[in-house]
């Protein structure tokens, strides 16, 4: 019956029951050693405490560096990626778009990573010298959208 169900013989044992006199095996310094911070009443520290070095969370920078507020961040289109999903034409972003070669809303830019063969006549709100190159040497040509 289940009111009758004890652990096995030795599967169970009592506390040692520690600062209760020396013939209760854990007397005088009750198993914290002798002296010492770690055998002191109170001993407990608080959280980040190092010993009385300077602790780590003082150590670090008080504020955390620059945000730039009026960061704008693009999505990205290397020359190479039109050059091997676009055939020679004229894209606007909404035909790139189109074309899921953007998966965001944020203004484009296309960069000069790769080569270019096609004439590509693009559209959009920014791009480097070297893409400007690449796609005018190719005979195409890069207009500049205003941001949204």
């Amino acid at each position: 019956m289940l009111h009758t169900l004890r652990p096995h013989f030795g599967a169970t044992k009592k506390r040692k029951r520690i600062a209760r006199g020396s013939s209760a095996g854990g007397g005088t310094t009750a198993g914290r050693g002798t002296k010492g911070q770690q055998s002191r009443a109170g001993k407990g520290r608080r959280f980040g405490f190092e010993g009385g070095q300077v602790p780590m969370i003082r150590r670090q920078p008080k504020l955390g560096g620059f945000i730039n507020p009026n960061r704008v961040e693009v999505e990205v289109i290397n020359v190479d990626v039109l050059e091997a999903k676009l055939e020679a034409g004229t894209y606007t972003v909404t035909a790139l778009k189109e074309r899921s070669l953007l998966t965001t809303n944020r203004p484009v830019k296309i960069l000069g990573r790769g080569k270019v063969t096609k004439a590509f006549h693009l559209t959009v709100h920014a791009a480097s010298k070297s893409a400007k190159q690449a796609i005018t040497k190719a005979g195409g040509s890069v207009k500049i959208a205003a941001s949204k």
